[in-house]
């Protein structure tokens, strides 16, 4: 294939601008609550986003690479021209990332699975053919725009009622927050460990049946669970902490709460978000390798995984600041226990969706679960201007990564054709 090399070095180069731009954006997500709660600080967040976002993107990223990849677009038609899909992807990854370090910039949490799905749809319909675009695909993921926040915020809302009920307006909520956080940590390390057993493992070449993989996650959230009863236990009551907030001393068990979630969020958050750098690299890779012919499948090559993963990690670290304090301390006041049912709210709707390959947006699950944190104790806990300013950002995504993607798209096809 003509300008083939060139067209694999735009792609990584594009694809980790992309992958940057998740992290910068993105990762505020699995981070925000835990930073803006106070149980961990934002150098410990980039550590364990780090370590975390890497291993769910390396792991468990592949399942919902398929869905961007072969979902949206008609390969069918383009397997007589598919120097328009490379420059169809190319343009949608530099579009997207464009759009990426404009809103982290303001501190929008925007989606990025709305900026490559919207950028993708912009350039097929325009470039292609209103035909190449599988609407009643784009359908089903305009519905879990819909569907993702609302069930994260349902969640999110008993979770924490059930905190309410069990710890914080109990006699002795010191008491039982030692005696029930460990049950939340099960529930947490069992949800992520069953994530990883459905997805990861397959990548590794490791098969795996049902109910092992069930054994597996209930032993997983048991040695997580005695693990952080260990910590619980040597929390003592300070009676000064309690002087100014009466739950500083509850507050001080979830701690050690917040940062299991957080790394369960950072885990979920990579496994999902990840393929929104890589599905068209790997789309593109897959093109020029076999010589132009247009696969509706084609393998993901390792290193595609581990560029991904770095891309995240390095936008994290540069520029993840904005999006956290919009997360984590605007939207509603956040203590670690609102934090928590928050963030294992979003992780559990991540998890449910990318077991069913549904590209849902970690950042709408997440607004929604803080959202539902929020309303939980009454409506006039949110900031309702950062809420209107958040879903305005929403709106504009789509249309914002269509448009630049169709610029770029015949800009690209003008120089290379």
């Amino acid at each position: 294939m003509e300008y083939g090399t060139i067209f694999l070095i735009l792609a990584c180069v594009f694809g980790l601008f992309m992958a940057w731009g998740i992290g910068a954006n993105d990762v505020a997500n699995a981070m925000g609550t835990s930073v803006g709660s106070g149980a961990i600080t934002i150098k410990q967040a980039v550590l364990i986003a780090a370590i975390f976002e890497f291993a769910g993107a390396f792991l468990a990223g592949g399942q919902v690479t398929k869905t961007i990849r072969k979902g949206i677009v008609d390969a069918d038609l383009l397997s007589s021209t598919p120097e328009l899909l490379v420059f169809g992807m190319l343009a949608s990854l530099l579009a997207a990332g464009i759009w990426l370090l404009v809103a982290s910039k303001f501190g929008w949490p925007v989606s990025t699975t709305h900026t490559i799905v919207g950028a993708i749809v912009g350039f097929a319909a325009v470039g292609i053919g209103f035909e190449a675009v599988h609407w009643s695909k784009v359908g089903t993921i305009v519905m879990s725009w819909v569907v993702s926040p609302a069930l994260a915020g349902i969640v999110s809302y008993w979770l924490f009622r059930s905190v309410q009920k069990l710890i914080l307006n109990t006699e002795n909520p010191f008491e039982n927050a030692k005696r029930y956080v460990p049950l939340y940590v099960f529930l947490t390390g069992f949800v992520i460990a069953l994530v990883t057993m459905f997805k990861g493992l397959k990548h590794v070449g490791l098969e795996t049946t049902l109910i092992q993989n069930y054994s597996m996650a209930v032993i997983i959230g048991l040695i997580i669970m005695f693990v952080s009863m260990h910590y619980t236990r040597k929390i003592e009551i300070k009676p000064e902490a309690d002087r100014d907030f009466h739950f500083a001393n509850v507050e001080r068990v979830f701690g050690v709460l917040m940062v299991v979630t957080a790394c369960a969020m950072a885990f979920a958050h990579g496994s999902n978000d990840v393929a929104n750098a890589i599905g068209p690299v790997a789309a593109v890779v897959g093109i020029v390798q076999s010589g132009g012919e247009v696969a509706s499948k084609s393998a993901l090559p390792i290193w595609v995984l581990l560029l991904g993963g770095g891309g995240i990690v390095l936008g994290l670290m540069m520029y993840g600041k904005h999006v956290i304090a919009t997360i984590g301390k605007n939207i509603t006041e956040l203590t670690p226990s609102r934090g928590f049912a928050a963030t294992l709210a979003a992780a559990t709707t991540v998890v449910i969706a990318s077991g069913t390959g549904l590209p849902i947006s970690t950042t709408h699950t997440l607004v929604g679960a803080v959202l539902g944190v929020g309303l939980a104790r009454g409506i006039g806990a949110l900031n309702l201007n950062v809420v209107r300013t958040i879903f305005l950002s929403w709106i504009v995504t789509l249309p914002a990564g269509a448009l630049m993607s169709i610029l770029f798209f015949f800009t690209f096809k003008g120089i290379f054709s």
